[in-house]
């Protein structure tokens, strides 16, 4: 009996190991003072709905969370936060936290509800938005926060999304 019962925790436990959540893990001490801004960081906003569709099934496989970042290419903090992402190890620790799917505003004028549909609305950018594979914000009430990125380190910027990260 006692082999039939390890045996099925044992499939147990790999059934259920890819829906396993990643490990939360606070944000890496990075050397970098600053962070080159990327030119244009966000993609053709036709596309936003189908990667947040994407990212979402993504997120359920893996266990990571998803981060929205609601921005625009002529936005020099959003460009600014962009170079930050960029820099390698926020790069390496925010693929293992985050599937993360940049969503191009323009004007104000695409992808507002897309944000809505998770309780914020976009009124300066960037906003960015942490949620768990099911959806949830994790950070509505600060989802403005990094809109001074310019004038943010790169370490500020990753404690501030990792606070947000522990949120669940």
């Amino acid at each position: 009996m006692r082999k039939i019962l390890i045996a099925a925790a044992a499939i147990g436990t790999i059934l259920t190991a890819p829906f396993a959540a990643a490990e939360t893990k606070a944000a890496p001490q990075v050397s970098e003072t600053s962070a080159a801004p990327i030119a244009a960081p966000y993609p053709d906003s036709s596309l936003a709905s189908v990667q947040v569709k994407e990212a979402f099934a993504t997120a359920k496989k893996t266990g990571r969370k998803v981060l929205l970042d609601f921005g625009a290419n002529w936005c020099p903090d959003c460009r600014m936060l962009a170079g930050v992402f960029a820099l390698p190890d926020a790069q390496g620790w925010l693929e293992s936290q985050f599937v993360i799917v940049p969503v191009n505003v323009d004007r104000f004028t695409h992808n507002m509800d897309i944000a809505l549909k998770y309780g914020v609305k976009v009124k300066a950018i960037p906003t960015v938005i942490v949620l768990t594979p099911a959806g949830k914000p994790l950070n509505g009430d600060a989802s403005l926060a990094l809109g001074n990125a310019r004038t943010m380190s790169p370490q500020a910027t990753l404690d501030l999304i990792s606070s947000w990260n522990q949120r669940g």
